[in-house]
């Protein structure tokens, strides 16, 4: 066999070694009799028709590619993050790879790198969506009620303890203030947006009710008191030291001696 019939039978395509005379001419291209395989299926029979009628049909019933969902849709980057979310509250803090996230996006290893420089990147962008999302659900809790009124606080607080306790990972990785994390921009300005929608309340508050006190300070005290109890409540350490405590009185108890009955302006 002819080194060229040899190739062309490896690579698949069909052979016949036949002078060029008894072949099929079809639009001025020597056509063999023989058809190829597609997807190891003989997919013509030997005949003595032309061809291209039967090449048209072939080419109009096969799909074309489809890319891949991932990047079809041009939600690289939220994937990524969705996906690292979910990891994170599956299996911890840290306890999966870059990889990881990758094969949950279902997109290839290369891509986080189209929108994050590493899996602390990746990681500081969760984070980030953790405030916005606190943040967001804070204020729409304490819209339902009206402004400066202790049930709006007291809202804001349930909240907060609400999120902190669906996502105890992610609430955990929030807050834990890492070398990287805590010079990060991106988590910084996400912190400190979230933050301002408790001094708001807590200012909107005093100032509906003439409250004599520092409001930064207020709302700084509480926020330690609610964030405590959230992360007591989530390590399970009430059910060893006080088993059966009524949380939510708990909260209004401290509300009231840090907020509510401080004195009033004349």
């Amino acid at each position: 066999m002819a080194f060229l019939s040899w190739l062309r039978c490896a690579c698949g395509l069909p052979y016949d070694d036949r002078p060029s005379s008894r072949r099929r001419n079809v639009s001025g291209a020597n056509l063999c009799q023989h058809r190829p395989y597609v997807n190891g299926a003989h997919i013509w029979a030997a005949t003595d028709r032309p061809l291209a009628t039967e090449a048209i049909t072939l080419s109009a019933s096969t799909p074309a590619p489809t890319p891949k969902a991932a990047y079809h849709h041009g939600a690289l980057r939220s994937s990524l993050i969705a996906a690292a979310r979910r990891l994170i509250g599956e299996h911890g803090e840290d306890r999966f790879s870059l990889a990881d996230a990758c094969a949950a996006a279902g997109v290839s290893t290369a891509a986080p790198y189209r929108h994050f420089a590493d899996k602390d990147d990746l990681l500081d962008h969760v984070v980030a969506e953790g405030f916005t999302d606190l943040a967001n659900r804070v204020r729409e809790a304490a819209a339902q009620h009206a402004i400066g009124t202790e049930t709006r606080i007291l809202e804001v607080g349930r909240t907060y303890l609400a999120f902190g306790l669906a996502e105890p990972a992610l609430f955990r990785k929030m807050f834990a203030q890492t070398p990287g994390r805590s010079t990060s921009d991106l988590v910084n300005a996400s912190g400190n947006a979230c933050f301002a929608t408790v001094l708001e309340e807590v200012a909107h508050y005093c100032q509906a009710n003439a409250v004599d006190g520092d409001t930064d300070l207020v709302a700084v005290q509480l926020w330690t008191f609610v964030h405590g109890v959230t992360s007591l409540v989530g390590g399970g350490a009430y059910g060893d030291v006080a088993p059966g405590i009524d949380i939510d009185r708990l909260m209004t108890t401290a509300a009231e001696g840090l907020l509510f009955s401080l004195p009033r302006r004349p």
